[in-house]
């Protein structure tokens, strides 16, 4: 996926894509920049999954890793909850590389300072080995 490609890439300003479902399929929603913009894709009603790219490391050593998020609004119904995990390994077949994943349910605890510090704890990367 491109946009996927776009946020992995040094080459782009792309820092997140998400995709939203789209009559009942999970399709590509928007692409962007800025944190904000995306956190305020994520509705109280809706599920959502997000692609971000976050620079970690300090002034000598910069390094990008990445992250996926998982969005379920507080009004998502419970069969669309539970319906979530199974789709999510079909996500992680499009967003296969990225060192943490990210469930949310409160947009509060969606802060940028917050994910990167999960990012830096969790050190290396998953790249779809199944760990």
């Amino acid at each position: 996926m491109e946009a996927y490609e776009d946020v992995r890439s040094d080459q782009t300003e792309t820092n997140w894509c998400c995709m939203k479902y789209d009559q009942g399929d999970i399709a590509l929603d928007s692409s962007g920049t800025d944190f904000n913009e995306l956190r305020e894709k994520f509705g109280d009603d809706e599920r959502a999954f997000a692609f971000m790219r976050v620079q970690t490391g300090d002034d000598m050593s910069k390094r990008m890793k990445f992250a996926l998020l998982c969005w379920i609004g507080p009004h998502v119904s419970a069969l669309k909850k539970a319906k979530t995990s199974t789709e999510k390994a079909f996500v992680k077949q499009i967003f296969s590389s990225f060192a943490k994943e990210l469930q949310f349910d409160d947009l509060h605890d969606v802060k940028e300072e917050n994910i990167r510090q999960e990012v830096m704890k969790a050190g290396g990367a998953n790249y779809g080995s199944g760990h």
